[in-house]
């Protein structure tokens, strides 16, 4: 194992105080840090040491992949490191987004290299499921709830303009798609009317909160109005959310470890200054209900918790040890290990090599490196392919 040094992303919704505090950084930060990307996708590569200098992750993989990724990775992925695991730290909300499938990803990619690159859609040809755990407590929108209940939400302001939108709800999951286009392509110059009558209508409540607090970051957004359709959730730290190709959702707030197919590919429909593409991103969109949203962590060991998910690319498992309960646990996980410490101090061991780690710091390790032993008294996510 080796120390990995990961880029911190600084976009505009991001903490000034999370990820430095976590790394032992003067709080506030000079600006709001968003991501902590721990890996190897060309966007933002991590780096290691090497004779005084820093080598980009993407550059050893493709020096040694046999020996960074083994045969099984490289058959199945080729010479990528097939996740990104990262800390992501919302201060204010996200934009509302969802990801494509692998299918999707491969043919957009594909026809977006004949547009310009103001207008494309997939820097990527690689689906991104995702899954995040909370290291504090977080808030997200994921997912589509019950239509009829999402009916009820929108009736409870008594804005007439919104009567075939809770008409088409009230139709169960198969009016979904023409409820959320009829509000993704309002027309623009009506669009802050209609949200200012939802903000300003005398109704109580969470969803009033929430669409009230929504339209303070991004007034005049019918995105604000998109929310009402999902899952607003609250997750305690140990708490995950899964969310996998095609369904809509949105952080709000709060830190967290995230994992994901390495992949960067992200459509937008709404609260956000970016670029959105509501044609793109109904055409990707799951128009089905996601009956629970949050997933608790499984037990694997003493010491050790997963969150399985049904993808290959991925696996994340959180590492607990202390000498008083639990003095040390061994990982026989497959291929390369990212490990991050979130608390304590953790030595991480992988045969090869050992490293200590303090909050916020991480290692790497390759496919040649044999079962994980973590000590020390602390507490760690271990990253790897989801292959069994």
């Amino acid at each position: 194992m080796e120390l990995l040094h990961g880029p911190i992303r600084d976009y505009a919704w991001g903490s000034r105080s999370a990820i430095a505090q976590l790394q032992g950084r003067p709080v506030p930060s000079a600006g709001p840090e968003a991501e902590l990307w721990l890996g190897a996708h060309p966007g933002a590569p991590a780096t290691v040491d090497r004779e005084g200098a820093r080598v980009s992750l993407v550059d050893l993989l493709v020096a040694e992949p046999e020996r960074w990724l083994g045969e099984r990775i490289v058959g199945r992925f080729g010479v990528r490191l097939p996740f990104l695991l990262k800390v992501l730290a919302a201060e204010a909300p996200l934009s509302l987004q969802a990801h494509p499938d692998a299918e999707q990803a491969r043919a957009g990619h594909a026809a977006d290299a004949a547009r310009e690159a103001g207008v494309r859609n997939y820097v990527d040809p690689f689906h991104k499921p995702e899954l995040l755990v909370a290291l504090s407590p977080m808030e997200a929108l994921c997912g589509f709830r019950n239509p009829a209940v999402a009916a009820e939400a929108l009736a409870r302001f008594g804005v007439p303009a919104l009567a075939p939108v809770v008409a088409a709800l009230r139709g169960g999951p198969a009016g979904l798609r023409e409820a959320v286009r009829a509000l993704l392509t309002w027309p623009a110059a009506e669009r802050a009317g209609l949200v200012e009558a939802v903000v300003t209508a005398d109704v109580a409540g969470p969803d009033a909160e929430l669409v009230r607090r929504l339209a303070v970051a991004y007034p005049g957004d019918p995105g604000v109005l998109v929310a009402l359709l999902l899952h607003h959730v609250r997750l305690e730290p140990g708490q995950a959310i899964w969310m996998p190709a095609g369904n809509l959702h949105a952080y709000l707030g709060g830190t967290g470890v995230e994992i994901m197919a390495a992949s960067d590919n992200v459509l937008r429909g709404g609260l956000t200054p970016k670029r959105v593409d509501v044609d793109e991103l109904l055409r990707v969109l799951r128009f089905e209900v996601l009956d629970e949203p949050v997933v608790s962590p499984h037990p694997v060991s003493p010491g050790v918790v997963t969150w399985p998910v049904p993808v290959e690319d991925f696996a994340l498992h959180r590492v607990r040890v202390g000498a008083a309960t639990v003095p040390d646990v061994r990982l026989a996980l497959p291929g390369p290990r990212v490990v991050l410490c979130s608390a304590g101090e953790l030595s991480v061991d992988d045969g090869v090599a050992a490293v200590t780690l303090r909050p916020g710091q991480a290692a790497v390790g390759t496919a040649a490196g044999g079962a994980l032993v973590v000590g020390g008294a602390g507490e760690g996510y271990v990253a790897t392919a989801g292959l069994r």
